[in-house]
């Protein structure tokens, strides 16, 4: 596009991305009023636009110059008057207290990703996760604004909450992630229950004589801890703003009780939900906010 972009195309734009690439977030973006929605789908537009670049097709060195780039735009995105995507997040930001600096860090872990960069330790996978998820919580937290804590407690929670949602898409994805090069789960782990992540003939994963299914359930009790913890995040904000979160993070929690029920299922591909459950979470979502009196 050229030329200055209107604020309120700018906003069409990035619903339009969040509503399309960002889907099981969107159920609950939808319950925000309009500015909050607004300005939450211009960072998840923008957090996709980072993910897309880590994820893409292009060569290594080609990729970390875009992410660099996209660096030093998030710096000052006010800087872009005609990229729909910036101008959505400079008018957010110019709202309401999102910490912009945080996409660094989102930036961080997606070179993580580009340079393959494998995790030993439970403390290593959480560092990443912190860049690629606590990073979106707290910037998420920004949107949503808070009350009765400190922002340092409930930047905590939002880090926690970050990590049960990527360690659950780290379990619904590992086949995928494998058969691109990547394992994010950390070799203590794959060595201590004795798997050895392969995919055999009939392309799902070898189930390693029943070791992958006890170190995915082991795996997930992890996430599960974090969803209790992180979760207390809830009772910091406002009713929509408790609801949105409530819904997002309840569908990722659907998807890790599906995988800790039966390990199997996400042995042969990405394990998904269909829109008639992802509806009725985001209306339990909204019906829990009002019930329980959550936030203001």
């Amino acid at each position: 596009m050229t030329g200055a972009v209107d604020v309120g195309a700018a906003y069409a734009e990035c619903e339009r991305i969040t509503r399309e690439q960002a889907r099981n977030f969107y159920w609950g973006i939808r319950l925000l009023p309009e500015p909050k929605r607004n300005a939450l789908s211009a960072v998840y537009a923008m957090a996709r636009r980072i993910d897309d670049i880590g994820d893409g097709t292009l060569p290594d060195a080609e990729k970390l110059r875009l992410l660099a780039e996209a660096r030093g735009a998030v710096a000052d995105p006010g800087a872009h008057p005609d990229d729909p995507v910036l101008v959505g997040l400079a008018d957010a930001a110019g709202r309401l207290p999102i910490p912009l600096a945080a996409f660094g860090e989102l930036v961080d872990g997606c070179e993580m990703d580009v340079t393959g960069r494998r995790y030993k330790t439970l403390d290593e996978l959480a560092d990443y996760c912190r860049c690629v998820a606590g990073s979106i919580g707290r910037l998420t937290v920004g949107v949503f604004g808070t009350s009765g804590a400190a922002r340092g407690e409930t930047d905590e929670l939002a880090d926690e909450l970050g990590f049960a949602l990527q360690l659950t898409n780290i379990l619904r994805d590992v086949r995928e992630d494998l058969l691109n090069g990547r394992v994010y789960l950390p070799t203590g782990d794959l060595e201590l229950f004795g798997v050895d992540l392969r995919v055999g003939a009939d392309g799902r994963l070898d189930p390693c004589d029943g070791a992958l299914a006890e170190l995915v359930r082991f795996e997930a009790a992890r996430a599960w801890g974090s969803y209790d913890r992180g979760l207390e995040l809830l009772r910091h904000l406002d009713r929509r703003s408790a609801a949105c979160c409530s819904a997002m993070a309840g569908i990722y929690f659907e998807l890790l009780r599906r995988i800790l029920a039966d390990p199997s299922r996400m042995a042969g591909g990405r394990l998904s939900l269909p829109a008639s459950t992802k509806l009725r979470v985001a209306a339990g979502a909204l019906s829990k906010a009002s019930l329980s009196g959550w936030g203001r």
